[in-house]
């Protein structure tokens, strides 16, 4: 859980006091490895899996699930 970044006064420094962390609701379930960035909002009964990359808030409910693994070959060389 963290911050993306930290925004910058016009005066060039760092601004203080201001939110830049998750917010996670009750009842949520985040998984080993999971990385979460920015000031958004995890809705109540979420469940975030393994190794997931999140910066976008999701809604109350919601199962995040890292996508499933593609492999391509490009020549008939399969290693």
């Amino acid at each position: 859980l963290g911050a993306r970044s930290f925004q910058v006064a016009a005066d060039g420094q760092l601004r203080k006091n201001y939110p830049r962390h998750p917010i996670v609701e009750d009842d949520v379930v985040i998984y080993a490895g999971a990385t979460i960035l920015g000031r958004i909002t995890i809705g109540r009964s979420s469940s975030i899996g393994g190794n997931v990359w999140l910066t976008e808030s999701v809604p109350p409910g919601s199962r995040i699930t890292q996508a499933k693994t593609r492999v391509d070959y490009t020549t008939n060389d399969a290693v």
